[in-house]
């Protein structure tokens, strides 16, 4: 017999390989759209460490290099093994760069509670509303006191007649405070804006600026733009200088509140805001006049490449209206993009692409990490990653152009893009516009197909001849055309924004659904394959979020004197004298309520959900729900013992079973959040949301003790 052979036996692949070879093969297939993941990993970097509860310890920066070079080094043998490190390796360069940016900064000042005396060189000057000004100082001193290292803003007296310059020192008496923390846990946080921006301190003058000229040189671009700004608005008064201004210098400080409304409401806002679109017609009418005039000399034309050094020149006047309109993160996003742009020309390469978009991000994040958190840089990337990826799609797609195909088919094209542009931009930016400021603008995109060719065609072209007519004194000569135009862009959004329903006011997406809409967006505008799709229910999720979130029931201002509570569909609020308008504006855009009501001074409100009388009111939203009980000047004796909350504006003095907001709790922990649960009750300081970073304060201390507790307190 002949021994039968041994058969080896067959294995096959477990469902981890088969996944993992998937993963590889479609990696294989993306790797054009590697490179840009690796801005999305800086961006995630930067945004773990702003999420973080307390500082991470100062070694933790240097986890970041040993990775880069390991995933250089791996990416060279293994390039898909490389990718992936390299992505860790750059979120975590994300994550040491912001905490660098967080520990160069110089320490908070603690303005004087009182009236000062305020001394220090003027590097800005923004004209406001009704002729009013505002200056920022540096090197202030308080009282003649130590110069401080952040600046200080002040917001003059209206009818001073001082007129004050960048350069000049100025000396006056004023009230300063520093800059205030968010309205509630979770919102805006002012003070981290101002910790990254320099800002140590803003108030307003009580007396008349005293000035005299500095000895040092004025800021070379603050100084012009503050000529400009005024040259501007004296040859245009009314609502048109101060919107022409804000296009030539980026200031937005002299527009009157009407007219930012009307544009917001109308979808007209990012106009105002000098970024892509303003740099785009701005360089682009540069490069072509250039080039024009460069052909016309023979002996230029026939030696140098004019093209090439147009669209040099133009690059450098790009950079100069950079630095003139303040260097704004819109403006600095694209004016990096026209810097790649220009070079991939020079090199005969495409110019707007995804890597050239990505490029300008990590640029941006890594001049600028904490821009990411703002809806500024939020919107403008989401917008221009919208429309590359929607017209790398979108171009197969239109149909080409055949013989005898003339102006109509141009027009067609023209008003199809110009429709196709708003539209890929509005959706992208809609979730970012829900999350910051819970409004949706409706009729944007014909507000838009009649604003941007005014804007493209007589009124940036028409800012361009001014500023270039100014050190002749004739600008005048170009600024009334342009004010023709800006008229015409302040009447488009009047009339819009009046329409029924221009600006509806919704419930703003909570943090994760941002962050769902975000990843979504950048899964389906970077990948090309079918997992691209991925992407879309990941941003209806987001979308969706803000019905999974429930808004808090009741809210505590940080100085106690505004507390609203939330009964059904309605806000009620109790007031005291010196409440924060801007507090209430922003409690109601998280509430999604147009307006509010007054607590009743006695009787129910809220089917009963509300009972009311001189002392206290009761607030009990169900039968299962725990009972808060507002203190409006009563004892606190009983509703300690029959309450499971107290909420009041004064000190709640003595032992207390109920859990206890009030006054010391917001001056020692910020403002409060409120949930009433079933399950029990919930809340949240801003403090506790914030945690312990450099830029929140620490607890306050009673003046004349060292303890974190009140005096009144412990008894």
């Amino acid at each position: 017999m002949i021994p039968s052979m041994a058969r080896p036996a067959l294995r096959w692949p477990s469902k981890p390989a088969l996944l993992a070879a998937a993963w590889t093969s479609h990696l294989a297939s993306e790797r054009s759209r590697l490179a840009p993941w690796l801005a999305v990993a800086l961006g995630a970097g930067v945004l773990a460490y702003f999420a973080l509860p307390a500082e991470p310890p100062a070694e933790a920066i240097w986890v970041a290099p040993p990775l880069v070079l390991l995933a250089i080094w791996l990416g060279l043998r293994r390039p898909l093994a490389g990718w992936l490190l390299g992505m860790v390796a750059v979120a975590a360069g994300g994550f040491a760069i912001a905490a660098w940016h967080a520990g160069r900064q110089p320490p908070m000042p603690e303005p004087p509670r009182t009236a000062t005396i305020v001394t220090g060189r003027v590097v800005a000057v923004e004209l406001l509303p009704e002729e009013g000004r505002r200056v920022t100082l540096a090197g202030a001193r308080f009282d003649d006191g130590e110069p401080e290292a952040r600046h200080i803003r002040l917001r003059l007296r209206r009818q001073d007649p001082a007129l004050p310059q960048p350069g000049d020192t100025i000396r006056i008496r004023a009230l300063l405070r520093a800059p205030m923390g968010p309205s509630a846990p979770g919102g805006f946080d002012f003070q981290r804006a101002s910790w990254f921006s320099g800002l140590g301190a803003s108030g307003y003058a009580l007396g008349v600026a005293e000035v005299s000229p500095g000895t040092a040189a004025p800021p070379v671009f603050a100084g012009l733009r503050a000529l400009m700004e005024a040259r501007v608005i004296a040859a245009l008064p009314g609502p048109a200088g101060a919107v022409a201004a804000a296009l030539i210098t980026g200031g937005q400080s002299a527009i009157a509140g009407a007219d930012l409304a009307a544009m917001r409401d109308s979808g007209l806002a990012h106009l105002l805001s000098v970024s892509g679109l303003h740099i785009v017609i701005v360089m682009g009418l540069s490069f072509g006049v250039l080039r024009w005039l460069l052909a016309l000399l023979p002996w230029v034309a026939l030696r140098l490449p004019v093209k090439a050094a147009a669209a040099v020149a133009a690059l450098g006047t790009g950079g100069f209206y950079l630095l003139l309109s303040g260097s704004q993160v819109p403006m600095q996003r694209s004016f990096a993009m026209a810097a790649i742009t220009t070079l991939a020309l020079l090199a005969g390469r495409r110019a707007l692409t995804l890597r050239g978009l990505a490029m300008a991000a990590a640029l941006v994040l890594l001049v600028q990490p904490a821009a990411i958190l703002g809806a500024s840089f939020q919107m403008s990337f989401a917008a221009v990653l919208a429309l590359i990826a929607g017209w790398e799609w979108l171009r197969p797609q239109m149909p080409k152009a055949g013989p005898g195909s003339g102006w109509r088919r141009g027009l067609l094209v023209a008003a199809f893009g110009l429709v196709a542009t708003s539209l890929l931009a509005g959706a992208a930016t809609t979730p970012f516009g829900l999350h910051h400021f819970g409004r949706l603008q409706i009729y944007g995109v014909l507000a838009n197909a009649l604003a941007v060719p005014i804007t493209s065609v007589l009124i940036m072209p028409a800012g361009m001849a001014a500023a270039l007519l100014m050190p002749l004194g004739l600008e005048g000569l170009a600024l009334v055309p342009m004010g023709w135009g800006v008229q015409a862009i302040l009447g488009i959004a009047h009339w819009i924004a009046g329409w029924p329903g221009a600006a509806l006011t919704a419930t703003p997406i909570p943090l994760w659904g941002l962050g769902c809409c975000a990843l979504g967006l950048v899964w389906l505008c970077l990948w090309r394959t079918g997992w691209r799709l991925a992407g879309i229910p990941l941003m209806a999720l987001g979308l969706g979020s803000a019905t999974l979130e429930r808004a808090p029931d009741l809210l505590v201002s940080g100085d106690g004197r505004l507390i609203a509570v939330r009964a059904g569909a309605t806000l009620f609020l109790q007031k005291q004298s010196g409440a924060s308008s801007m507090t209430r504006e922003n409690w109601q855009r998280l509430h999604a309520v147009a307006g509010t009501e007054t607590l009743p001074h006695q009787g129910e409100a809220a089917a009963g959900a509300i009972r009311c009388t001189t002392g206290a009111c009761t607030v009990a939203l169900g039968p299962t729900m725990p009972t808060a009980v507002l203190l409006r000047g009563a004892p606190p004796q009983e509703a300690c013992r029959s309450a499971a909350l107290v909420v009041s504006a004064e000190p709640v003095r003595g032992p207390c079973l109920a859990q206890v907001v009030d006054r010391f709790a917001v001056w020692r922990d910020g403002p409060h959040a409120i949930w009433l649960d079933p399950a029990g009750i919930r809340v949240v300081s801003d403090r506790g949301f914030r945690g312990n970073r450099p830029w929140v304060p620490p607890v306050p201390h009673p003046r004349g003790t060292a303890s974190a507790e009140p005096r009144a307190v412990v008894e």
